[in-house]
């Protein structure tokens, strides 16, 4: 009964990581769905929201004036989630450029803030993009040619990743890792859920724009739901800086991963293949199944360590985890520029799956995430 323990868990973990790429690898190849891509202009709505972002939110409005595209087919909205600072006061200097500021009535949250700006865009296309997310000047002339395709409802960008000089540094493994799943995912047929930083959907699909789910992940639920899909754009790019430190990387992993949890709870009859399909087993093997990986550890340790009294083999495969969790565990304690790249990466594994455990016993106690505090990058 213990092997067998082990054996589960060490199975659902590659399947988790490797073998569900690989199987999603072999599908795009079977099935590759094409995205008929062209220059369009449809009019856009460019919707950034902010809290209290008075150190980034000029930087933001500038970027977004420099982006190449028709202004009169440009509608650009700054939603303010009841800022304190000095944002709205910022936002209103660009008023005669055309940059128009929604208030919150009360903090409510990012995706509170960004239905009150649904409500007055004007635009066919809406694009999300947050404050500390960088954009090349062709961005959204890029992102809306996905819209030439009628079966596309929503666009997901590439994550990139810059150092304080706002110059490229690629991206880490984790990135990289997710940003293939999204090419196969796309390739399959749909991605299972968007960039927070930089995304664009069709207005149908925002209509009724939840305000207590995260906005990136259910506007894909809600295209795919529509009979749309969502896909992932390698030229649309958005910028932005790593988390500085372990403990806010933790918290902002936490806080996306419960967000996680409570709107896959929230879609539940989306897991049904008689009626979802190829989709269903997306969304179970991307989510789910990485949100219970840290089980999976966790039994997988237990069941090794219980075996090594009885086999060498499990004695040295017991000692090689301890050895390797510690070596994580170490890597968290010191600088990242300090780490070589393979602690790194295991340093991260770890610390997600920590933050996965915490997710979900917050989720069990009750706990929900309504209002957002950005990361400082």
């Amino acid at each position: 009964m213990l092997e067998v323990t082990f054996w589960s868990s060490v199975v659902f973990v590659a399947y988790a990581y490797v073998i569900y790429p690989v199987l999603l690898s072999l599908v795009s190849a079977i099935r590759g769905r094409r995205v008929d891509r062209s220059d369009v202009t449809p009019p856009v709505s460019f919707i950034i929201a902010a809290h209290n972002e008075q150190t980034r939110i000029q930087g933001k409005i500038e970027n977004t004036l420099r982006l190449e595209y028709p202004r009169d087919r440009l509608e650009i909205i700054v939603a303010s989630d009841s800022s304190m600072d000095a944002t709205d006061k910022i936002t209103r200097t660009y008023e005669e450029q055309g940059v128009v500021l929604v208030r919150t009535p009360a903090r409510r949250g990012k995706e509170y803030a960004q239905r009150c700006a649904v409500e007055i865009a004007a635009g066919d296309v809406l694009v999300f993009s947050d404050v500390g997310a960088t954009l090349p000047t062709n961005a959204v002339a890029t992102i809306v040619k996905n819209f030439h395709d009628p079966t596309v409802g929503c666009v997901s960008s590439v994550d990139h990743t810059i150092d304080a000089e706002g110059q490229s540094t690629g991206e880490g493994g984790y990135v990289r890792y997710e940003m293939l799943l999204r090419r196969l995912e796309s390739k399959a047929g749909t991605v299972v859920g968007l960039s927070g930083s930089f995304f664009a959907a069709r207005r149908e699909v925002c209509r009724e724009w939840p305000s207590d789910l995260p906005s990136d992940m259910d506007t894909l639920l809600r295209a795919v739901r529509a009979g749309f899909r969502g896909v992932s754009d390698p030229d649309s790019i958005a910028y932005y800086k790593n988390v500085p430190d372990t403990r806010r990387e933790f918290e902002r992993k936490v806080r996306t991963v419960l967000r996680g949890i409570s709107l896959f709870a929230a879609n539940l009859e989306m897991v049904n293949p008689l009626r979802y399909g190829l989709f269903a087993w997306q969304l179970l093997s991307h989510k789910l199944c990485r949100w219970l990986v840290p089980f999976a550890l966790l039994l997988a340790l237990v069941s090794n360590g219980l075996l090594m009294l009885h086999s060498r083999a499990y004695a040295a495969a017991g000692v090689a985890q301890l050895v390797l969790y510690g070596v994580a565990l170490g890597g968290l304690s010191v600088k990242r520029l300090s780490m070589a790249k393979p602690v790194k990466i295991l340093a991260f594994f770890v610390l997600s799956n920590l933050a996965i455990l915490n997710a979900w016993y917050r989720f069990a106690t009750g706990e929900r995430v309504l209002s957002w505090q950005p990361s400082k990058r």
